[in-house]
C-alpha cells in the first residue's frame, strides 16, 4: 500500500480558528481598503523572471538564492512571484494604466520564496499590498502610512509603532553613498564575506547585515541627515507633519534603510513596541508591516521615471496576532424530527439564509441524534419540524430577538401551509 502523500515543506493547510483569523486579516483589509478608495487588481502568480531580476536586483538574496524559477515549454525562464510590486508595476507599464495615475491599487494572495521556513515565515505565505503609483507628493505616503495604521487598528493589533525613515533625494543618497563606501573601504578585510561583495554593489545592505562582524562598523557610519538636500527635508517634514494630523504615532530610525537603488525619500516598518505581547508573539521575526517609496522602479523596467509608494504585510504573521478565531455560533439551528419534513426544513433553512440569517441545518443522519449534532453548534435561535408542527426557541440577544425570527418563522409556516 503506498504511503499518503505529506505537505511540502515551507507550506501549510490552514483550518479552523487560524483559517478564520487568516479570513478576518483579508476581510478586514479588504473593508479598510475600500474606505480609502484603492481599487482591487489580481495578478499573474508567474511572470517571465527577467521583471523580478530587473526589478528586485540580481545581487540580492531573492533574486539570487531564493526564486523558484522554471523553464516552461517554450523555452522562457518564469518564476513563482515572490512579491507583488514588481509585478503590479510591469503591468501598469504594459497595460497603460499610466492614464490612471495617480493609481491606488490593493491586493492579496500567494507569494513563493525558497528560504528556511520558521515561525511566521513560510515557503509559500501570503501578503496584503496596497500602492500608489504616480504620485511624488507627500501626501500619497501619508494616505498610505494611514491607511495601513487604521488596518492594524481594525485588526485589534496593539502595542504597535510606526518606524520612519527618509533617504533621501536621488543627489542626497548618491552622497550618502559614496560616504558609505569610502567608510566601509576602510575596514573591508574585517566585514562578513556578503558584505564584502555588497561594497561596491550596494553599501546601503550593509547597514541591514546581521554579522556580529559588521555590526561593530556599522554603528559609526555617516548618517543620511548629512546629506539631506533641502528639498528632501521639506518632504521628509511634509510627511512627519501629515502624519501628525492623521493621528498616526510614528518614531524616527536612522538605521532603517532599503538597499536598492530605486528606493528614495521615505522608508517604513510598522514594529511591536519592546514587552508588547505582539512581540512576545512575533520573536525575532518583529516586523509587522514594512515598505517605502520606490520612485526609481519603474526605469528599471524599461518606464519613465514614475513616483510610487507601497507597502506590504504577511497575512500569516498578522494572523497570529489577531489570534484564533472561532467560527461564532449559528443564528439559527434548522432540525426536522422526521425525514419526512427534511425538505420543509431545507425551506426553511434556505429562506432564513436569503433573509440574512446564519443558519445551520440539520436534516442529515439519524433523526435522533440530530439534537445532539446540534447541541454543538449552540445555534442562539433553535428551528424545531416535528409531525406537521413547527416549535421555536431563541435567546434574546442582539437582533436575535424573540419576535425577530419569530416572525420570520410564523411567515415561513403561513407560506408552507398556503
Amino acid at each position: 500500500m503506498s504511503k499518503t502523500p505529506q505537505a511540502i515543506r515551507g507550506t501549510q493547510d490552514i483550518f479552523g480558528p487560524d483559517a478564520e483569523a487568516f479570513a478576518f486579516v483579508v476581510e478586514t483589509f479588504e473593508r479598510v481598503r475600500k474606505l480609502y478608495r484603492f481599487r482591487r487588481v489580481e495578478m499573474p502568480v508567474f511572470e517571465k523572471t527577467e521583471v523580478f531580476s530587473r526589478a528586485i536586483g540580481e545581487t540580492t538574496d531573492v533574486v539570487s538564492k531564493e526564486m523558484y524559477s522554471f523553464e516552461d515549454r517554450g523555452g522562457d525562464s518564469l518564476t513563482l512571484r515572490p512579491e507583488f510590486t514588481a509585478g503590479i508595476a510591469r503591468a501598469y507599464l504594459s497595460n497603460g494604466w499610466q492614464q490612471h495615475a495617480p493609481l491606488k491599487v490593493a491586493t492579496h494572495g500567494p507569494l513563493f520564496r525558497y528560504e528556511r521556513p520558521q515561525k511566521g515565515r513560510y515557503r509559500q505565505f501570503h501578503q496584503i499590498d496596497a500602492e500608489i503609483i504616480g504620485a511624488a507628493e507627500p501626501q500619497a505616503d501619508v494616505d498610505l502610512l494611514a491607511m495601513a495604521d487604521q488596518l492594524l487598528k481594525e485588526l485589534g493589533i496593539e502595542g504597535v509603532t510606526l518606524h520612519l525613515n527618509t533617504l533621501g533625494d536621488g543627489d542626497s543618497r548618491e552622497a550618502w553613498r559614496a560616504a558609505l563606501v569610502e567608510h566601509f573601504r576602510a575596514v573591508k578585510d574585517e566585514l562578513s564575506e556578503d558584505s564584502q561583495e555588497r561594497l561596491e554593489k550596494n553599501p546601503l545592505r550593509i547597514l541591514d547585515s546581521k554579522d556580529r562582524r559588521d555590526i561593530a562598523f556599522v554603528a559609526d557610519t555617516p548618517k543620511i541627515d548629512q546629506f539631506l538636500s533641502d528639498d528632501a527635508w521639506a518632504f521628509f517634514d511634509a510627511v512627519t507633519s501629515g502624519l501628525d494630523a492623521a493621528g498616526v504615532k510614528w518614531k524616527r530610525a536612522e538605521s532603517l534603510v532599503r538597499g536598492l537603488d530605486y528606493y528614495r525619500h521615505t522608508a517604513f516598518e510598522f514594529i511591536p513596541d519592546e514587552g508588547s505581547e505582539a512581540a512576545s508573539k512575533l520573536g525575532s521575526q518583529s516586523t509587522i508591516l514594512g515598505g517605502g517609496r520606490y520612485d526609481g522602479l519603474m526605469e528599471s523596467l524599461g518606464g519613465a521615471p514614475t513616483p510610487a509608494v507601497g507597502w506590504a504585510a504577511g497575512i500569516e504573521r498578522l494572523a497570529m496576532l489577531v489570534g484564533e478565531k472561532g467560527e461564532g455560533r449559528p443564528e439559527v439551528g434548522v432540525i426536522s424530527e422526521n425525514r419526512a419534513h427534511d425538505d420543509a426544513a431545507m425551506q426553511f433553512a434556505s429562506a432564513l439564509r436569503h433573509a440574512g440569517y446564519s443558519v445551520e441545518l440539520g436534516a442529515t443522519g439519524n433523526p435522533k441524534k440530530r439534537f445532539d449534532k446540534m447541541r454543538r453548534f449552540d445555534p442562539v435561535g433553535l428551528v424545531v419540524l416535528k409531525d406537521g408542527a413547527v416549535s421555536y426557541r431563541s435567546e434574546a440577544t442582539g437582533r436575535l430577538s424573540q419576535d425577530s425570527i419569530r416572525s420570520a418563522v410564523d411567515h415561513l409556516v403561513f407560506e408552507l401551509e398556503n
